[in-house]
């Protein structure tokens, strides 16, 4: 059973290694009015520091926020949206939980880069893996962060519409190897590989995904994976986001056995059980 977990990983977060040997969990903090699970969004200051207080207080280690919606068929804000509705929350958390690692959800380098230098982010969360914004590859580099490379066919606003591969996995893991490339040529050492559960992919797609999701050990890097109450758990079951805990907690579980380093999540405590059961099947 040892073999479900991956060797060592390390990241390193502003000189803080974090050690993802034993895997990790990442609250979700939503700070839009469109996010596909409602109970997810933050709407004021009391409401992000609540969630963050709640994240760490249930077993979170990290805290990912977004202010861009990237469910299928989001509204596009600009930039300067974005950045508005980020920057205030940072402050907020850097004053009140200094020390937490902190990834900022976005594809935009110009985000990024007021993320980082002016909110104190960590890392840097990109659903595109650089393919929405030339520059961000440079940025991550410039800003000697972590990244999080995942992978999406399309963008939010097309990626459902009738996504094809004709090899998902050979499609799926060659086009990481060639950014991972691309990014170790710009001296980015520190990578986390996102497989991309719902972006661009069906139901069937995201199954297949995760039972192979052992695959990705060949990139010898932390892998982390998001499919908290998406529609590949209630499409199939017929049901609503708001009655996927279930289905999200059965999921993550077969997401550690298969390797995963980091579960992105919306419910934390679930998700931190599932961490300490499967580490205590491990033993053995």
């Amino acid at each position: 059973m040892k073999s479900f977990f991956r060797p060592k990983h390390t990241i390193n977060c502003r000189g803080q290694l974090l050690d993802l040997s034993t895997p990790a969990v990442m609250g979700i903090v939503n700070i839009t009015p469109d996010s596909f699970y409602a109970q997810s969004r933050c709407d004021n200051e009391t409401e992000v520091l609540k969630r963050v207080e709640n994240i760490l207080n249930e077993g979170g280690s990290m805290i990912d926020i977004g202010a861009y919606s990237s469910r299928p068929g989001a509204a596009d804000i600009s930039a300067d949206e974005e950045i508005a509705r980020l920057l205030p929350s940072l402050y907020l958390i850097r004053k009140y939980y200094p020390d937490v690692p902190v990834s900022i959800d976005t594809f935009r380098a110009d985000v990024a880069q007021k993320a980082i230098t002016e909110g104190d982010a960590d890392m840097i969360n990109d659903i595109s893996g650089g393919e929405m914004d030339s520059n961000m590859f440079d940025t991550v580099a410039r800003l000697h962060v972590p990244y999080i490379l995942m992978h999406m066919q399309g963008t939010p606003q097309t990626m459902q519409h009738e996504p094809v591969y004709k090899h998902l996995m050979n499609e799926i893991l060659l086009w990481l190897s060639h950014k991972v490339d691309a990014l170790k040529a710009r001296g980015v050492n520190d990578i986390i590989i996102d497989p991309g559960f719902g972006f661009g992919k069906t139901v069937e797609h995201n199954y297949e995904l995760m039972s192979k999701l052992s695959q990705f050990v060949i990139f010898e890097l932390p892998l982390l994976v998001g499919i908290s109450r998406k529609s590949m758990i209630y499409r199939l079951l017929n049901t609503t986001p708001e009655q996927s805990l279930n289905g999200t907690t059965i999921l993550n579980t077969f997401a550690l056995l298969g390797g995963a380093n980091i579960l992105r999540v919306h419910d934390v405590k679930e998700a931190a059980e599932c961490v300490t059961l499967t580490r205590k099947i491990a033993e053995y």
